[in-house]
């Protein structure tokens, strides 16, 4: 978080989710995996600019949201996980006020649906 409150940093990851390209890309990452995705095809794929593509990611690592790993001229970028874990924490550490029933729905929309095999 580089010294900032919880509150700063989550207003910060926030307002970088907060753009069309830059939410589509983070989930369009999250759904990639660890191995995420090379630059080039996730500007092909949302159809942005690479100029404008390299932008938006950047403003994405900042947010502490994705992480970017240089092999040799390509740059893949990923989902960073625990930046994710941190802001969904934030946005849930006073949920239920002491009464778990009001989040108890919570745990099953989250939870990670079974991957479909392409022969089904």
């Amino acid at each position: 978080m580089n010294g900032l409150t919880p509150q700063v940093w989550a207003v910060d990851a926030l307002a970088a989710l907060a753009h069309e390209t830059r939410l589509a890309v983070f989930r369009m990452l999250v759904t990639a995996g660890p191995d995420g995705m090379i630059a080039g095809a996730i500007a092909e794929q949302t159809g942005v600019p690479p100029s404008t593509m390299s932008h938006h990611l950047a403003t994405l690592e900042r947010a502490g949201l994705v992480q970017a790993r240089r092999e040799s001229r390509l740059i893949h970028y990923s989902a960073d996980y625990p930046g994710m874990r941190r802001l969904l924490s934030f946005l849930m550490q006073d949920c239920c006020q002491g009464a778990p029933e009001m989040c108890a729905d919570l745990s099953t929309i989250l939870r990670c649906p079974p991957v479909q095999s392409a022969n089904v």
